[in-house]
Formats: structure tokens, sequence, C-alpha cells
């Protein structure tokens, strides 16, 4: 399974809090109150950014040894590393479930309530079988 260590900057903030950013990954910054809940955040950026760039068919770029810190960061920040699993998030977000509305005759839609009709499994199958895809894991 492929895996990517980037190592980010955690900058403290005047409310005790942490900024987060990635020098090595320009627009991949975070939050967290805590330092915990910053590497975590931290982790969740960097996979959905991760993600973003792929799906933008934009290059990776290489994680760098020594990342240049911006000479503005705040005193005491730290150089931490961050790892993801780029295959599971993209697993995770293409195979979510997303809602969508549907038009259907009243009759039909009474017609299939009444026999417990689940209206996403159907709607699933069915587009699954219309397109010629192979069911996927669920």
């Amino acid at each position: 399974m492929r895996k990517l260590t980037y190592l980010a900057v955690f900058e403290p903030a005047n409310d005790g809090g942490y900024g987060v950013y990635f020098p090595d990954l320009p627009g991949c910054t975070s939050y967290g109150e805590t330092f915990a809940k910053a590497r975590e955040l931290a982790a969740d950026a960097l996979g959905l950014h991760i993600y973003g760039m792929e799906k933008d068919g934009d290059a990776i770029p290489e994680p760098s040894e020594r990342p240049e810190v911006d000479p503005e960061t705040a005193a005491g920040f730290i150089v931490s590393p961050v790892t993801i699993f780029p295959d599971m998030v993209s697993d995770a977000l293409d195979n979510r479930k997303l809602k969508t509305n549907v038009t259907l005759p009243a009759w039909l839609k009474a017609e299939a309530e009444e026999h417990n009709v689940n209206f996403s499994k159907v709607l699933e199958s069915a587009l699954m079988d219309v397109l010629h895809l192979n069911q996927k894991a669920q």
C-alpha cells in the first residue's frame, strides 16, 4: 500500500491552537485547537490535498528532507512528519455515499414504499447494470 510522509510546520497560535502548513505543498493548510487535534486535521488536509492533485492530474512533489520554513512563522514552531495512505483516502472518497434527487410517478413511489423497497439500492444496482459496471465493494 502506498504511503506518503511530508513534513508539516505546526505554528503556535495566540489562542493556544496550532496552524499547520506543508512547505512542499503550497495551499495545504490546517488548524487545530490542540497539538493532537492539529496533527489529526493536518493528516486530513494532506490526504484531501493529494487526492485533489491526483484527480487534477497534477504532479505530486517529492517530500523534502529539510523543508523551507516561512521566515514569518511564529517562534516556537514544530516541524513534524505527517503520514497518509493515499489509496485509502481515495477509496473512502470515491466510495462515499451521496444524496441525489429523483423524480418518480406518485403511484410508483407509493407502491415501492408499500413493498419496503430501498430506493438507493435499486437505483445503484440499476445504474451499475445500465453502465455495464462490475459491482464495487460497498
